[in-house]
């Protein structure tokens, strides 16, 4: 069995997002305390406000490119990521890319939870000081957690409306959050006047792997963006949607986050990259509690958009008889605490270079295997029928395409020494293997793409790319 209600083609009259609902779900996942810190942590690393802003811009162009192409499939045929992917990796050879997705998401989910949950211990603590002692961070983010879990409950229908009456409120609380850095630091002259610490090469080798970290933050979506955009109305509307939410929302939060950052040193005399923390020093308890609250739908809107629906609908495509939606969203949740997200998010440096670019040179090379397969040995045409049954034209060997998880591995395999050795696991990596870390999305993305079409066009007879093997 390879399908479920869930995983099935959606019908014609559930596709009903426009261009202001994709928007809307963009504004709602870009705009998040990880958004706000991806430009405060490039400051802390020695960039200048419009090197930085400039390097989340050009990064969220570049990844606005894969994304609009695989969206295109689930808006044409209704089917959600793991089913797209198994044209390409076969009908059981798929799970092996969804998996891989669904750690990653486990893991931002559980960072997600662990911000929000910070957000609602100072809530808290402005209210009544003290609260659960010692244990109420841990208190927080249980209570956190198990409002995402409503939500898992609640479906894919409470999503779109929360992402929809979210967007607004959102943007007002960052321009908020913006004037009163502006106020606080005596306008934007001593704010945005600070000099970049990094020059000559010191700057472009911070430069390029931190534009990777950049593609990487939403190479997540970039893949399971079908799982949203099978319900859009046309491909216009997925276009333009994520065309307006997606890199002017990142560019503007960034921006944000670079000027408040860049605030901190003149109103509390030290860096301070993380908002929460920056809003706790106001000690002014309205304020704190406004602030958090909207911290905490921030939060929320992200994490369970871009980091349950994929997972869920992951797991789902393991085992569809027994994993419905639900089932899979409630795992995903689980995985969450047990991937100890404190330890991921507490060091910005290891959350750029070793949580974002690492998981980026997995995800990169997936993409290049699903766009190669779909836009130039298909051409945007699918068997619809058979992505949901055995023996068809996606069945391959055993239902597995071995050419498909060549290209992945192949495409993996040269960011692996830089990895390991950025995780200090190995120390004698010659350094051009470190220096090819630092591209490895692009690095995976193009070696698997032109390996996966080489393997192809290789097969014994003409149609074989879309005949089983």
């Amino acid at each position: 069995m390879l399908t479920n209600p869930d995983l099935a083609p959606t019908s014609a009259d559930r596709r009903t997002w426009n261009v202001w609902h994709i928007a809307a779900l963009w504004v709602g996942m870009a705009v998040c305390i990880p958004t706000y810190t991806l430009a405060s942590s490039l400051i802390d690393g020695g960039m200048n406000w419009w090197q930085a802003v400039l390097t989340i811009a050009l990064g969220n162009v570049v990844v606005l490119f894969p994304m609009v192409l695989n969206a295109h499939a689930g808006t044409k045929y209704g089917i959600p990521f793991p089913v797209f992917a198994r044209a390409s990796f076969g009908v059981l050879g798929a799970n092996l890319p969804a998996l891989l997705r669904a750690v990653v998401a486990c893991g931002w989910f559980g960072i997600q939870t662990w911000i929000g949950g910070e957000a609602v211990n100072a809530m808290l603590q402005a209210l009544s000081p003290g609260t659960f002692g010692a244990a109420a961070p841990w208190v927080c983010f249980g209570l956190f957690w198990l409002i995402n879990v409503y939500f898992i409950w609640a479906g894919t229908e409470s999503i779109k409306w929360m992402e929809t009456l979210a967007a607004p409120f959102l943007i007002v609380t960052g321009l908020a959050m913006l004037a009163w850095a502006w106020h606080g630091a005596g306008g934007f002259g001593p704010i945005l006047g600070r000099p970049a610490r990094l020059q000559g090469g010191a700057f472009w080798a911070f430069f390029f792997p931190s534009l990777t970290a950049m593609v990487g933050y939403w190479a997540t979506l970039s893949l399971n963006i079908p799982d949203f955009t099978r319900f859009a109305r046309s491909q216009r509307d997925q276009i333009l949607g994520q065309a307006i939410g997606l890199p002017t929302t990142m560019t503007l939060f960034a921006f944000i986050g670079v000027a408040v950052t860049s605030a901190t040193p003149i109103l509390f005399g030290r860096i301070i990259w993380n908002p929460v923390e920056v809003l706790a020093q106001i000690h002014h308890p309205v304020v704190i509690v406004l602030a958090m609250i909207a911290l905490a739908v921030a939060t929320l809107s992200t994490n369970i958009a871009a980091n349950v629906v994929s997972p869920a609908n992951d797991f789902s495509n393991l085992a569809p008889r027994w994993v419905s939606f639900r089932t899979g969203g409630l795992i995903t949740a689980v995985i969450g605490i047990a991937i100890m997200p404190w330890k991921l998010y507490a060091d910005p440096s290891g959350y750029i270079f070793t949580w974002l670019i690492g998981y980026s040179a997995l995800l990169g090379p997936i993409g290049g295997v699903l766009i190669a397969d779909y836009f130039v040995l298909r051409r945007r045409t699918l068997v619809v029928e058979d992505l949901y049954r055995r023996g068809g034209v996606y069945e391959y060997a055993g239902g597995v395409n071995p050419r498909a998880v060549a290209a992945l591995l192949l495409g993996v395999a040269p960011s692996v020494p830089g990895f390991l050795a950025n995780i200090g696991v190995a120390s004698s990596v010659a350094a051009p293997w470190r220096s090819l870390y630092a591209y490895a999305w692009f690095v995976g993305f193009a070696v698997s793409a032109s390996s996966y079409l080489a393997f192809m066009r290789l097969a014994s007879r003409p149609d074989d790319a879309a005949a089983p093997a």
